[in-house]
């Protein structure tokens, strides 16, 4: 009986700890189970501000390009309405050239009267008309040149004008508001160049020393 009593103890004993190491367990897996789905509200949480992101990026991009495609395209259409007359403008520059010779022409030959009258208001009103347009003449003569607006056709070699520099004006060059609608013919000045003389020694066949 002693013996029997004294077995029943431990076992009891064993079993108590056994339940307190299977509770303990338990307890660990349910706050396993409370804490695994705030870390998945979390992460969830943080993937949609990062997609948020993603697209608020997409659309500032769009915006910005949209803004630019407008601006391009109402600048183009200004621009198609500015120039909407450049070629005709540029043919009727020839009838314009003629009218300038023939006003020199005319003084070239002393010609004076109603008839050079006549032709030199023509001119004058023919320039008032395209001027309303946006068409100005282009500075040449004295300027310095510039191949945006002058066209060389020549170079001529001068000690009074500087290198670069407009010398005489052939055919006048005209700007269309800011944009040049023919560029002036023109001749430019260059550095006169040094030209050396070379001079040759001929043998005049006298012979140093004392001639008799």
């Amino acid at each position: 009986m002693t013996t029997f009593s004294e077995d029943s103890h431990p076992t009891s004993t064993s079993e108590s700890q056994l339940e307190e190491s299977l509770s303990e367990t338990d307890l660990s897996q349910q706050e396993q189970g409370l804490e695994s789905p705030l870390d998945d509200s979390q992460g969830t949480e943080q993937g949609v501000r990062e997609e948020l992101q993603i697209f608020q990026d997409k659309y500032m991009r769009l915006a910005a390009e949209f803004e630019n495609y407008k601006r391009r395209a109402q600048r183009d259409q200004s621009d198609g309405i500015r120039y909407a007359n450049e070629s005709l403008l540029k043919n009727l520059l020839s009838t314009l050239d003629n009218l300038e010779r023939a006003i020199q022409c005319g003084k070239d030959a002393g010609a004076s009267g109603s008839l050079l009258e006549g032709v030199e208001l023509t001119h004058k009103q023919f320039l008032e008309t395209v001027g309303k347009l946006g068409v100005r003449q282009v500075s040449s003569t004295g300027s310095l040149f510039d191949p945006n607006m002058h066209q060389a056709v020549a170079q001529v070699e001068s000690e009074t004008v500087e290198p670069n520099m407009v010398v005489e004006e052939f055919q006048k060059g005209y700007f269309l508001h800011d944009r040049i609608l023919r560029p002036a013919m023109v001749t430019v000045a260059k550095e006169k160049s040094d030209q050396t003389e070379t001079i040759s020694t001929q043998d005049t066949g006298e012979e140093g020393g004392i001639q008799t």
